[in-house]
């Protein structure tokens, strides 16, 4: 299993995409960055920048929601050589449509903010194993809960009043969407797929050779006993030691490359009903059983069309939200202190 970003992590649960103007900012975030290869690379970092960076119509944006932006805006990586000032300038650029779209958005009236305010929260939080992950994950965006309550209501409202003013004006027709999908036929194929159950009889990295065969051993056994008629699902839930234990192993459907090679291997390479002999991997010694295949196929049109209107509608929503904060923009107050 991957070591999850808990930085990254807590930025999914609490969709803090406010920080960095609202999702329909990011990807033109990302083309601003690679374009402006020209940059002055002596530009100042963010972390470094103190103070009052910028007013919106008389409301303060201050360096450290810089940072922050920064920090999502850049999902953990390192800010590319030469860079710096355009990644300062795009943060910012980001940090004042956000502020322009709460402005608009604070005008309205939300019935029962607070207790959305107190669920998204309790949601978000729920995503980290402990209290002491939560709070390292706050501390890397320098915040407290008392910040991340107030940035969880202006996403909340920005959120809101896109949802009441920006979205109700959006229309995707069924011709839209049969556009779409006529016109980009390679993203609807669908590779071939399995679906499989497994015992894992896990294996620490550090194991010695003993506790190495021991497992081994315990696994062939469990083999044997498949072998001989018992019920795999119950001997999923009474031994292995992956979590899909609980579901008697079973792993749902899954495509090459989302599993490690040997259990890949194996999985396709067996027929609906086989079970596997017993195959290694940095994990442990699993037994697997197969108990569907889908071949590759083509994703009828009916099938994706609700994808395809989600996805266009997103787009369009994005494209009006852009369009919002351009015109907002001409009649604001805008002061750039940031140098």
């Amino acid at each position: 299993m991957q070591k999850k970003n808990l930085t990254a992590l807590f930025l999914k649960g609490f969709a803090v995409a406010v920080l960095v103007g609202s999702g329909a900012f990011a990807h033109a975030a990302d083309k601003e960055v690679k374009k402006d290869a020209a940059a002055p690379a002596a530009a100042t970092p963010a972390a470094e920048i103190k103070g009052t960076v910028a007013k919106v119509n008389g409301a303060v944006i201050d360096a450290v929601e810089l940072k922050r932006a920064e920090k999502v805006m850049l999902r953990g990586q390192a800010v590319p050589a030469g860079q710096q000032d355009a990644v300062n300038k795009q943060a910012l650029d980001q940090l004042i449509s956000a502020e322009l779209l709460y402005q608009a958005a604070a005008k309205m009236e939300v019935k029962d903010l607070d207790k959305q305010i107190d669920e998204k929260l309790a949601q978000g939080k729920a995503r980290f194993a402990n209290e002491k992950d939560f709070e390292k994950a706050i501390k890397d965006l320098d915040m407290d809960e008392k910040d991340l309550r107030d940035y969880t209501r202006r996403d909340l409202l920005i959120s809101k009043f896109v949802e009441t003013s920006i979205v109700p004006k959006i229309k995707v027709t069924e011709e839209d969407a049969r556009k779409f999908y006529d016109q980009n036929q390679d993203k609807f194929t669908r590779n071939e797929t399995v679906k499989a159950s497994h015992i894992l009889i896990g294996v620490d990295p550090k194991a010695t050779a003993e506790e190495k065969k021991k497992a081994r051993e315990k696994a062939e056994k469990l083999h044997k006993e498949l072998v001989a008629g018992a019920d795999f699902a119950a001997l999923a839930k009474g031994n292995s030691t992956c979590p899909s234990n609980q579901q008697g192993g079973d792993l749902g459907f899954f495509g090459k490359g989302q599993m490690v090679p040997p259990f890949e291997k194996a999985a396709f390479a067996m027929k609906p009903g086989e079970i596997s002999d017993v195959v290694e991997t940095q994990f442990g010694y699993h037994i697997i059983k197969v108990t569907e295949k889908k071949p590759a196929e083509t994703v009828s049109f009916k099938e994706a069309q609700t994808k395809i209107e989600e996805y266009l509608k997103g787009q369009k929503v994005n494209a009006a939200v852009a369009e919002y904060v351009a015109d907002a923009k001409k009649s604001a107050k805008i002061e750039i202190l940031l140098k």
